[in-house]
């Protein structure tokens, strides 16, 4: 088996056409919502294929993957739009995913948010889709999946994909081009003008509980989480946080021109 980067080191893997990875007590319901998927007729998530022990075994999702820096095809406008095009269809899917399952109380990983419009991916960043050319045709790891508002997907999405990092390696061109990529984004997503009003807001919101639960997680005795603070990972996440706001008035404008 071929071990996969990006991911938990020493726990993903390749075996030929599937990806193998350890269990979680909310992949029972992860598996659930990619059967949703297919059921209506999206070909662009990884298809669950079995549990073996206390691993999972999925469809491997075929293409080219990247990481920040986002340099070559996930840097281009091509990649922008389709990616946003493909959350707006990820979440319109969902809607009935939770109209079947709204009387059940069912484990995510992240805490539900209210209201449940859609089924959020939690972590739709550059990194965790697959391109064909410059093009966004495949998304993976739905371990963070769970029902939130689209706002909430949205504005983690646009912080990703602008994206609005404050760090040298992860960000990318001047806070103009910041701002130009997530109107692109947010219009090829087709937000309304409230998600638009709300979006930094949220964006500083997403971020705060992302911290949180890193913060939680380390608590509780997650080594990983636990290496990431001592590593100071999430102090990136406070000075992006710091530099939204900074900026809040001038992203917000440009958003909704």
């Amino acid at each position: 088996m071929e071990e996969l980067s990006g991911g938990r080191e020493g726990s993903i893997y390749k075996k030929e056409h599937t990806v193998v990875r350890p269990l979680n007590p909310w992949s029972d319901n992860v598996h659930r919502l990619l059967n949703h998927y297919q059921k209506q007729g999206i070909s662009e998530c990884p298809q669950f294929v079995a549990i073996k022990g206390q691993t999972e075994v999925l469809s491997f999702v075929n293409g080219d993957t990247y990481n920040y820096p986002l340099t070559g095809p996930i840097a281009s406008e091509s990649a922008l739009i389709s990616a946003a095009n493909l959350l707006r269809k990820l979440h319109d899917a969902s809607v009935s995913f939770l109209a079947e399952n709204n009387d059940e109380e069912l484990t995510w990983m992240l805490p539900v948010r209210a209201p449940q419009e859609v089924m959020c991916h939690g972590d739709y960043s550059p990194y965790n889709v697959a391109l064909n050319g410059d093009v966004v045709v495949g998304v993976f790891d739905f371990d963070t999946a769970h029902p939130a508002p689209r706002v909430w997907d949205l504005a983690y999405a646009v912080y990703c994909w602008a994206p609005f990092k404050t760090d040298e390696i992860d960000a990318l061109g001047s806070l103009y081009d910041q701002i130009d990529r997530a109107k692109q984004f947010c219009d090829a997503y087709s937000a309304t003008e409230q998600q638009r009003t709300e979006l930094v807001d949220v964006m500083v919101a997403r971020l705060d509980a992302l911290v949180t639960f890193m913060r939680d997680e380390a608590e509780s005795g997650n080594e990983q989480f636990a290496a990431n603070l001592e590593d100071g990972h999430h102090l990136s996440y406070l000075a992006d946080i710091e530099y939204l706001k900074a900026n809040k008035a001038q992203i917000s404008r440009r958003l909704m021109e």
